[in-house]
């Protein structure tokens, strides 16, 4: 499903987030496969490394500065959109900062550009992939 980016810019940032919660995951889950993982009890282990809401904070931060201003608009809306929880474990910055990245990839997602996304959730978990990788090593 795509909409155009005007329409997918009238979604308010929950919204966009929700839909790119499902985004990060499909990644993930991609990423733990290509890298060769096949213990299906190590999934949810490894996927901790993206998907935590300090995680995707960090994600965040490094994602800033690759972005066009329309993708820093989305990010920053995701950010700021009205929360109605946050998990007792993640500080409200992470949390909030983590509803940004995966507003980002909602709104990419959305608009049909899932490359653009693939390469940004890559750029912003390099780090962690490589880290994953020496392990197995």
């Amino acid at each position: 499903m795509t909409l155009d980016k005007k329409n997918a810019k009238l979604q308010n940032g929950s919204t966009l987030a929700y839909i790119g919660d499902a985004v990060v995951e499909v990644f993930v889950r991609s990423t733990l496969i290509r890298l060769g993982i096949s213990d299906t009890g190590r999934f949810n282990e490894l996927a901790l490394n993206f998907v935590t809401a300090h995680a995707q904070s960090e994600a965040f931060a490094k994602v800033t500065q690759l972005l066009t201003g329309e993708e820093k608009e989305i990010l920053t809306r995701g950010r700021n959109a009205k929360l109605t929880h946050r998990p007792k474990n993640q500080t409200q910055s992470d949390y909030r900062r983590a509803t940004g990245f995966e507003a980002l990839m909602g709104y990419l997602y959305l608009t049909g550009d899932g490359q653009r996304a693939e390469y940004l959730f890559e750029k912003s978990y390099e780090d962690v992939i490589l880290g994953i990788k020496n392990k197995m090593l």
